[in-house]
């Protein structure tokens, strides 16, 4: 039964199970019947040219694709699954194998699934994972999924944003956080992968003991192990006391560790002993000791490239992506830009002792329009040079040129402004962006899989821009 909102949802829709073995694939059918709660629309596919046979006869909600079943379609299973993801037609498309394969789950998703799961998988498990990536794909109703919910929440444990999106992930956080196990948070620079981290601390069991941070990146190769584990007295030069490290200062606490993709390959080895074992050896001492600690990691790189390339541990990723929480970029949520930035004004005006009355209409256009490469983190030092620049009063396009030295998205004070009739032919991007993938849909009759490939995006790129799109014509 997929757990949606902490609350039981059936998920409906057509689904379809491609898998050679006809008793294992009998035997998920049924059960995902079972846990998804939806009617007996399971479609069973014994190879992937009877698959795709299946997809030109009708649409599928759902399509769950065993990668060796694969193997008529194609020398490698990612042909195959190529030629499943450009019939399926807005399908979420998972892809299953027997054993945890980073080639075959990069092979995967660089094909165009949606996720990649190890045989064998629980099918609640299954199901509840479907549930997760319907709402990160935008394509929540179409499976049965009510995404009402009675009051949503404008803040969370130190975010700000009341978008779907983040409804989402105040719900991850809340039913992640009572838990033990290792938290893998991924994200963007500048999306709150901290903020998540204190979040889960705070809001678990844990919260009355330390939480310790150590950012993988900041600290040099070879005093990382001794900040980490700790130092015995006279382990080199200048180590004239014994010393803890950050894992036995968060004992009974949280470890988090940020950027953990920058840790140095032969320190991610001894990572993942003590995840294993649960104990530690400070630096020049061979006895071990007992620590009990929560570990979160947090990256804004892609983990199964890092491992294609051999800067990341297989092993160590499969033991800390126990519970995945992905954070969403600004511009993906549209709606809390305004929500951030007069959150950020009030903040800071208290701060500078100030007085802002708000954002002008043609500022708060601006604001929502802009990409935000930097995110949450680049529109909270927007407002605040804003706030330290200017005395007060309505901030409006003049004030956003003047402080913008970042991404210069916003035409500085001096600039003239344009005249009438270019200001009018002008666009957003995100709406030049939008006309031209709506034209190569339309070239293609509607066909998403064929525009996308003439476009060479995935299709589920054009799925979750559509979902962006609806968001940005609601703010304005």
């Amino acid at each position: 039964m997929a757990m949606i909102s902490g609350v039981e949802h059936a998920l409906s829709g057509q689904l379809l199970l491609i898998d050679a073995d006809a008793v294992a694939a009998a035997q998920t059918g049924e059960s995902l019947s079972q846990a998804m709660l939806c009617t007996p629309e399971v479609s069973v596919a014994r190879s992937g040219r009877e698959a795709l046979d299946m997809l030109r006869a009708g649409r599928f909600d759902i399509i769950l694709a065993d990668m060796p079943s694969l193997a008529d379609l194609g020398e490698r299973d990612e042909d195959g699954m190529g030629r499943i993801v450009r019939l399926a037609e807005g399908a979420l498309v998972v892809a299953m194998a027997g054993g945890a394969s980073v080639t075959a789950a990069v092979g995967a998703m660089r094909a165009g699934a949606h996720d990649y799961v190890a045989k064998p998988v629980a099918a609640a498990a299954l199901a509840n994972r479907i549930g997760e990536l319907a709402q990160r794909h935008g394509r929540p109703r179409s499976l049965g999924i009510d995404t009402a919910r009675p009051q949503a929440m404008a803040d969370y444990a130190g975010f700000v944003g009341a978008s779907n999106a983040m409804q989402f992930i105040y719900e991850q956080i809340g039913r992640v956080s009572t838990s033990s196990a290792p938290v893998f948070i991924t994200g963007e620079s500048g999306t709150g992968k901290d903020v998540c981290a204190e979040a889960l601390h705070s809001q678990g069991p844990r919260k009355a003991k330390r939480f310790v941070a150590i950012n993988c990146a900041a600290i040099p190769r070879d005093l990382m192990e001794s900040e980490l584990f700790g130092v015995a007295r006279g382990a080199f030069t200048g180590a004239h006391e014994d010393r803890k490290g950050a894992a036995e200062l968060a004992d009974g606490g949280t470890l988090f560790l940020d950027e953990i993709g920058e840790m140095d390959l032969s320190l991610q080895s001894k990572l993942l002993r003590f995840l294993q074992t649960g104990t530690i050896s400070r630096v020049g001492e061979a006895s071990v000791r007992k620590v009990d600690v929560r570990v979160i990691c947090a990256t804004n790189r892609n983990p199964l490239q890092m491992i294609a390339e051999r800067k990341f541990r297989e092993d160590l990723f499969y033991r800390l992506h126990v519970l995945p929480i992905h954070l969403p970029p600004l511009r993906q949520r549209p709606t809390d830009i305004m929500v951030l930035a007069r959150h950020f004004l009030d903040r800071y005006a208290r701060e500078e002792h100030k007085s802002f009355g708000g954002f002008s209409n043609e500022a708060a256009q601006q604001l929502t329009a802009a990409d935000w490469p930097g995110n949450v983190r680049q529109l909270q030092n927007l407002i605040r040079r804003i706030v330290v620049m200017f005395d007060g009063g309505d901030i409006d396009h003049m004030m956003l040129g003047a402080a913008d030295i970042e991404s210069q998205a916003f035409a500085p004070a001096d600039t003239p402004a344009p005249r009438a009739e270019t200001r009018r032919a002008i666009l957003p991007m995100w709406q030049q962006e939008q006309k031209i993938i709506e034209d190569a849909i339309a070239a293609f009759a509607g066909n998403i899989s064929m525009a996308a490939a003439a476009l060479e995006i995935s299709p589920s790129t054009i799925y979750r821009k559509r979902q962006t799109w609806a968001e940005m014509q609601k703010a304005s």
